[in-house]
């Protein structure tokens, strides 16, 4: 037996945010991880590190990260303000995000984003993968103007780092099996460690430990059919056993437990996500694209929004289609802009000098199904509104199911390429239902059960449908704060 003040069940970015704020109060903190040391992090190891928050200019970029004064004045740096941020997330979430939950996320993001530097996170202008040069001034798109520098690797190592100086134990091949619980508050975590059953007690109990979504059963049981063929893009770790347990003593489910986010990923990637190649199966540049079926046709409206916006609902469309695939399909126009994963080793395409080379090349097309639908949609491109990919350019089709509403280019200028793509599935969205204040976890009667808190992927009711790029982490991080110090004052007061 082990004892604690705090336990975190979990090793990723929200769990160490949640230690990280628990020994900040002067609790004594372990965290337990499933994981092996060099597999260990949780789906935010695969992470891009990307980060959406609230923001109302450069100045307040200049407090998470040092801006050159060159930079300041040739970049163009918009704002995310908390209005902005809001519309986003309640549009993608069809206005179906909790109200209590989103204003923490929004108006205590900026904050979060300063405590991470603090914590020894350290992070960079996002001129890789969000912004382009658009009249001789480089311009951010999808609000998202900083990532972490190392990405989510990156920051997971940064922040372990942090906890291990300020004695935070980690226990790694860890998997906590059942909270110990005496029908009134949770004392601690019964666990398997190394193949042998050990008990950590301590006063509160944090579960970070991810969603379900790595869990094929599960998938099929609240995604629905098919969806125990989706690939995993991260971590083969989160079998959704945080959840079971804290259901198992009467926490509420909240959310929608029939939602994920789901990209567009490499059809032959490996069934979960290869630490080595972190972002080489990402397919985010499909709204230059058209995207085809078997059938070879269109399915989607490619280009209705930066893939900021559409990219974690777009995958499930993928997997919808005959054979669980789709081809990404460009020209030599837009080549120079694809994101430089498509650039990879370990990536499925084909090239050819023209379309017809290419319909016979594109595996498990009809070829005259293709054909056609090119025909069809280059007569379609509405060629005489200006090409602009920094900007939702209007550059639309007419006529055609579905459209185009940006980015439309006819397919006519060789050589052509073809990316095979599928569903990857990334994380699911259904969760617990806690206090917002203090990440405290409620019952069936919504009444807080002592001793239990949660965060991360385990927070139900923030994300419905889809969700806005590079809210993840800094969710994880708002309510891992929370979480952990509220976690540590019931500890330390009991």
């Amino acid at each position: 037996m082990q004892q604690f003040d705090v336990i975190v069940v979990g090793k990723g970015n929200a769990a160490l945010c949640a230690a990280l704020a628990a020994g900040d109060q002067g609790a004594r903190v372990a965290m337990l991880e499933a994981a092996s040391v060099d597999e260990s992090g949780g789906n935010s190891r695969f992470a891009g590190g990307v980060m959406r928050f609230a923001y109302d200019g450069v100045e307040d970029l200049q407090k998470i990260t040092d801006i050159p004064a060159d930079e300041v004045k040739d970049v163009d740096w918009e704002s995310n303000t908390t209005d902005e941020f809001y519309d986003d997330l309640y549009r993608v979430t069809s206005f179906r995000t909790d109200p209590e939950l989103s204003e923490a996320l929004v108006t205590q993001s900026l904050d979060a984003m300063v405590w991470l530097r603090s914590q020894g996170a350290r992070f960079a202008p996002n001129y890789r993968h969000q912004s382009a040069i658009a009249n001789g001034k480089r311009k951010f798109f999808g609000r998202m103007p900083l990532w972490v520098s190392g990405g989510g690797p990156g920051l997971v190592q940064s922040l372990t780092d942090t906890a291990v100086k300020k004695g935070i134990e980690i226990f790694y091949e860890t998997r906590a099996v059942s909270l110990i619980y005496d029908d009134e508050r949770v004392l601690g975590v019964k666990t398997k460690s190394r193949g042998k059953p050990v008990e950590f007690h301590a006063r509160a109990v944090v579960l970070a430990c991810g969603g379900f979504e790595a869990n094929p059963e599960w998938r099929t049981r609240y995604l629905g059919p098919g969806w125990e063929l989706a690939k995993v893009r991260g971590t083969r770790f989160n079998m959704g056993d945080g959840l079971r347990m804290a259901l198992d003593i009467g926490a509420c489910p909240y959310g929608n437990w029939s939602g994920r986010h789901a990209v567009s990923w490499e059809r032959y990637a490996p069934e979960f996500g290869d630490l080595n190649l972190p972002e080489s199966s990402y397919r985010h540049s499909y709204p230059l694209s058209i995207m085809i079926n078997a059938d070879g046709k269109r399915f989607v409206d490619e280009g209705i929004e930066f893939y900021n916006y559409t990219y974690a609902k777009y995958g499930a469309e993928v997997l919808k289609q005959p054979g669980q695939f789709a081809w990404q399909v460009f020209d030599a126009k837009v080549k120079p802009l694809l994101r430089p994963e498509y650039g990879d080793k370990a990536v499925t395409r084909v090239t050819a000098k023209t379309l017809q080379e290419l319909a016979a090349k594109l595996e498990g097309v009809s070829p005259e199904g293709f054909l056609k639908t090119v025909r069809e949609f280059n007569a379609a491109v509405q060629i005489d509104t200006p090409f602009n990919h920094a900007i939702k350019d209007g550059r639309c089709t007419v006529g055609i199911e579905p459209p185009k509403s940006n980015w439309a280019n006819p397919l006519d200028t060789p050589p052509f390429e073809a990316y095979h793509t599928t569903c990857g599935v990334t994380f699911t969205f259904g969760g617990l239902r806690i206090n917002p204040e203090t990440g405290q976890v409620l019952d069936v009667n919504m009444h807080p059960i002592p001793g239990l808190y949660t965060a991360g992927e385990m927070v139900g009711g923030l994300f419905y449908f889809n969700y806005p790029a590079g809210t993840g982490l800094v969710s994880g991080t708002v309510f891992g704060r929370i979480a952990g110090a509220g976690a540590a004052a019931a500890a330390l007061a009991a």
